[in-house]
């Protein structure tokens, strides 16, 4: 006897159970001997292994198709079920490195070397920095990791956190109450979550709190346990900032830290809590450094050679 279980928050559960539970009637009628349950995001099959492995090949594949498309046809879920109808043996995710189908259906996944790093990295170690210029998705994979555990059960809660500001975190000047002081530093964030997440969905976790947006001033004082963590534009935090920061870290938590260290905006004499600790952590076990080059820029082309240009007046300058 084993068991799977579906995790499929991502899609919409009426094109997978159907109107009346009519969908899910019709897999368990041609899987019989397989005990099909449902419970509101989550489909569990069990039974004999060889069943089930076949059953979670098929599902896998309708699954992704719905999250590809969005919807799907009577006649094309009742083909897919068919016992003529060919599966690959990978299932649901030929491509290994997907990692997960975006709202709109689109697959997520590195594009680039520096990226795959990222996503290795933050596979082995509890806390990852990722350091490089602006463009190369240090944020977005960030997120999607983020995104992909919570899917997967695997924490509670995702919390997004900025520096609110360049410098000091001072919002006092900033019309509006808190949340609309925060928000701007804060849309980079949203932007990833809204590729990631249907809104309906998005909009429910972060009223509930499971996805937490915040800056880096709120952070003081707890212990963020259960938890995927990022920290974003970690340049501009101070050491001390950083300091407590990577200090919230709680029991069955992961932590990504990004920023880009030739964009440093705080006031003059003032260090970053970032460089500092990619030198102090350089050869600490259980905590991963990466670093992205222009050649994982992934905005326009034209970026890449804008970076190319500014690196080359930094090289002549002899540096900051």
């Amino acid at each position: 006897m084993t068991e799977h279980i579906f995790y499929l928050s991502d899609i919409n559960l009426l094109e997978v159970y159907g109107v009346n539970d009519n969908r899910l009637s019709m897999i368990q009628a041609g899987y019989p001997d397989v005990k099909i349950v449902a419970r509101g995001d989550e489909l569990k099959i069990s039974g004999e292994e060889p069943r089930i492995d076949k059953l979670k090949n098929i599902l896998g594949y309708l699954f992704d198709e719905i999250r590809r498309k969005g919807s799907i046809t009577e006649n094309r879920f009742s083909e897919i079920l068919t016992p003529e109808h060919k599966v690959t043996e990978s299932g649901s995710t030929p491509d290994k490195e997907v990692l997960l189908f975006g709202s709109g259906g689109g697959v997520i996944k590195p594009k680039t070397s520096g990226q795959k790093l990222i996503i290795e990295a933050a596979n082995r170690y509890d806390v990852v920095f990722a350091v490089g210029p602006a463009g190369t998705g240090k944020t977005y994979m960030a997120v999607a990791m983020a995104v992909k555990a919570l899917k997967e059960k695997r924490v509670k809660k995702i919390i997004l956190s900025r520096p609110a500001v360049d410098a000091g975190e001072s919002l006092g000047f900033l019309p509006g109450d808190m949340k609309e002081k925060v928000d701007p530093y804060l849309r980079p964030m949203y932007d990833a979550l809204e590729d990631m997440i249907h809104a309906e969905k998005l909009k429910f976790y972060l009223q509930q709190n499971v996805i937490e947006v915040a800056p880096l001033a709120f952070m003081r004082g707890r212990t963020l346990s259960n938890a995927f963590i990022i920290l974003d534009e970690a340049q501009n935090t101070t050491e001390m900032q950083m300091r407590m920061f990577l200090t919230r870290l709680g029991e069955n938590s992961k932590m990504i830290i990004t920023g880009d260290d030739t964009q440093i905006d705080l006031p003059h004499r003032v260090r970053s809590g970032l460089v500092q600790a990619t030198r102090l952590f350089a050869s600490v076990k259980g905590i991963g450094i990466v670093y992205l080059k222009g050649s994982d820029v992934v905005r326009h082309k034209i970026v890449k050679e804008i970076l190319t240009a500014y690196e080359q007046e930094d090289k002549e300058r002899g540096g900051y």
